[in-house]
């Protein structure tokens, strides 16, 4: 595709030696040319590092920097949006990939209807690329109060205005820091985010996965609730009950097994 404005790709790396060349390959096949790949590694120990520092050195759109010590995706992502130049910026783990027209959909779709935060569908695939034969399906449209209620935003497919509403940092949290993201975003675009229809990504289900524990998670969705919101007590208990009605009776609806 014919330049456009500059998309800034956010990219934390952590023991990903076996998945990150084929992350990166999906960035360099995009059929979208003017971006630049941020990589961030958090103290890897699995010659990620290495991987990352010799890819970085074949392509001048892509940056790289080593942290020494481990310090968790939020910071990653903070340190990579800090050094981000684009008028857009949009998101991609290390173990996840694109579709080849995914920015280029993506971009084109923001400038047609002028939405300042967007996502897309997103399959998944085993630890090994298998697919597991699942859609995430993206709601057309994304209030503030609905994504108070549950995270609507497949964070590999999230891309929003930093031309628009400046540059939205992840919260320090252990867990849910995309969650926080895109409900700032929301919140600062002063308008629904908007949903693609269309899968322009995968996400990998690995084995070591914490998002595989979903009841682990219980205490990371109040801690959001409780600290990063800062509700009392009893507010974030019922925005916690109001979190559990939305992810077993009405999420479930936006996930759709396929052949």
């Amino acid at each position: 595709m014919k330049s456009g404005p500059l998309i800034s790709i956010i990219t934390p790396v952590y023991n990903a030696s076996e998945f990150i060349e084929y992350t990166v390959n999906s960035v360099l096949h995009q059929t979208y040319s003017n971006w630049e790949l941020i990589l961030i590694d958090d103290g890897s120990t699995d010659g990620s590092k290495e991987k990352c520092d010799e890819i970085s050195k074949t392509n001048p759109r892509i940056y790289f920097e080593a942290l020494s010590i481990n310090k968790g995706a939020a910071f990653c992502r903070n340190r990579a949006t800090q050094l981000a130049t684009g008028e857009f910026i949009a998101f991609l783990d290390s173990d996840d990939f694109w579709t080849p027209d995914k920015l280029e959909i993506q971009v084109d779709f923001m400038q047609r209807t002028d939405c300042d935060v967007s996502f897309s569908n997103y399959l998944h695939i085993d630890q090994e690329g298998n697919p597991l034969n699942r859609r995430v399906i993206a709601l057309p449209m994304l209030s503030y109060q609905k994504q108070l209620r549950n995270n609507y935003i497949g964070n590999l497919t999230g891309m929003y205005r930093n031309e628009r509403i400046g540059k939205v940092f992840s919260p320090l949290l252990r867990k849910r820091q995309d969650w926080g993201l895109w409900l700032e975003a929301i919140k600062r675009s002063g308008k629904p985010a908007l949903g693609i229809p269309a899968d322009l990504a995968f996400y990998r289900i690995r084995k070591s996965s914490m998002s595989t524990n979903k009841v682990g998670l219980i205490k990371y969705n109040f801690l959001f609730y409780r600290n990063y919101l800062g509700q009392s007590f009893p507010t974030a208990l019922f925005s916690l009950g109001k979190f559990f009605i939305e992810y077993f009776f009405v999420r479930p609806k936006c996930i759709e097994k396929i052949d």
